[in-house]
């Protein structure tokens, strides 16, 4: 696979399914190509379960094509039932066009071009989702689609033998996908789908009504879907979701999610979630005996892509400093209270639930039973103590620390 995307996304581990790897790869090498993904807005962030797809669009902006970018405000008011055990909470219109916007300027980051020809393309699929004459649509599309064939995918048969509800809503989904891989090849001359590996039968749809409408080859291809050592879900800690959005995650805790990755996942991870040339890449992995230093490299590396280099190295410095109980460092995650507030006193364990430190009352006083809160590096024993005033440092600040590696600035405001 010589002088294509293709060979380095195998290396690395991306490349999974391909309707056609062969002629995909002829393509690619003779030519400059158009592909995409397409990512439901839900959330005014994606997290970053979402960032193997991601990756490989820079991969294939960074040789030589051009990525597109669905971002679903026609779909995202379906619901993708890929992977889902129940139908997802529907959104309204104007929520959807206000994630979208926000998960556009996180793309816009990421996808910066290199030259003109490799410039991100946007789309939102409402624009032509939303334009469509029921009649019309299944007259003219519909038929390409059995329901035969419609009942063998995963999205839909999983959830019918474990007698799973799924709405007639949500078995239009694929049809809809499908629909939107022939809009984007008719419009930008997109070749190329990509996805992940629950998204395979989507994909295949998509490449079939391409091929019955328009008597031309597209191509679908998916990703593996990613699993952790530990047997978890990737992209969740017990805050909840690591998002991409340095507002819903600051960059040190992001920073800190890569650093606190399973020694078993490590070696995987610099693979997929970095871009240092495997080579290189390769050479590390063999040579570096200290699985921390790879930890840190990851950690690195991964913010880096996302928040920058600045952010990676005040992350590293910050987590040096704090393991060490070198004061209060400026890059810790921060946490508001009033002045009013404090005059009145909170106690530990309201401070620490209601502020997500931990996730409940009774977590907090299992923490402090278990030795495992401090207070500006001291230990806290008494599950009723008080916060005042006097805990707090001359600029306002304290330092509250869960475990060794959890840590968060408390700012008076």
């Amino acid at each position: 696979m010589k002088n294509s995307f293709l060979s380095e996304m195998s290396s690395r581990g991306f490349l999974n399914q391909c309707t056609d790897l062969d002629k995909l790869k002829d393509v690619t090498i003779k030519k400059s190509i158009a592909a995409y993904i397409g990512f439901d807005c839900t959330a005014p962030s994606l997290h970053v379960g979402s960032l193997m797809q991601i990756m490989i669009l820079r991969l294939v902006q960074n040789y030589g094509h051009q990525p597109i970018v669905l971002l679903g405000g026609g779909t995202t008011l379906i619901g993708d039932p890929s992977g889902k055990d129940s139908t997802r909470q529907i959104l309204k219109e104007k929520e959807i066009k206000k994630n979208i916007s926000s998960i556009k300027k996180t793309f816009e980051k990421l996808l910066a071009p290199k030259s003109k020809k490799t410039k991100p393309i946007f789309v939102d699929n409402y624009s032509w989702l939303g334009k469509l004459k029921y009649i019309e649509f299944l007259r003219d599309v519909g038929k390409h689609f059995t329901i035969n064939k419609m009942l063998s995918f995963d999205s839909v048969k999983l959830r019918l033998e474990r007698e799973q509800s799924l709405s007639y809503m949500e078995f239009n989904y694929m049809i809809l996908q499908a629909y939107d891989f022939y809009q984007l090849f008719k419009k930008y001359n997109c070749v190329l789908q990509m996805g992940g590996s629950d998204q395979w039968g989507n994909i295949v749809n998509g490449v079939e009504l391409i091929r019955r409408i328009l008597k031309k080859d597209s191509f679908g291809l998916t990703t593996p879907l990613i699993t952790l050592s530990s047997g978890a879900k990737m992209g969740k800690t017990e805050k909840g979701a690591v998002w991409l959005d340095k507002k819903m995650f600051s960059p040190y805790d992001y920073w800190q999610f890569w650093r606190n990755t399973a020694d078993a996942d490590v070696n995987k991870f610099l693979k997929y979630f970095t871009e240092i040339k495997m080579s290189e890449l390769e050479n590390i992995i063999n040579n570096e005996k200290d699985i921390n230093k790879l930890k840190i490299l990851l950690a690195n590396e991964a913010t880096k892509i996302l928040h920058g280099e600045k952010a990676a190295k005040d992350s590293e410095i910050t987590a040096k400093e704090t393991f060490h109980g070198v004061g209060v460092s400026k890059n810790l995650p921060e946490i508001n209270i009033s002045q009013t507030e404090l005059q009145k006193g909170i106690s530990i364990i309201d401070l620490l639930s209601s502020n997500n430190i931990v996730s409940s009352k009774s977590d907090a006083r299992r923490a402090i039973k278990g030795n495992g809160i401090k207070i500006n590096d001291e230990l806290i024993v008494d599950e009723k103590k008080v916060i005042t005033e006097s805990d707090f440092d001359k600029n306002n600040f304290i330092k509250v620390s869960y475990g060794k590696k959890k840590h968060f600035v408390i700012k008076v405001s």
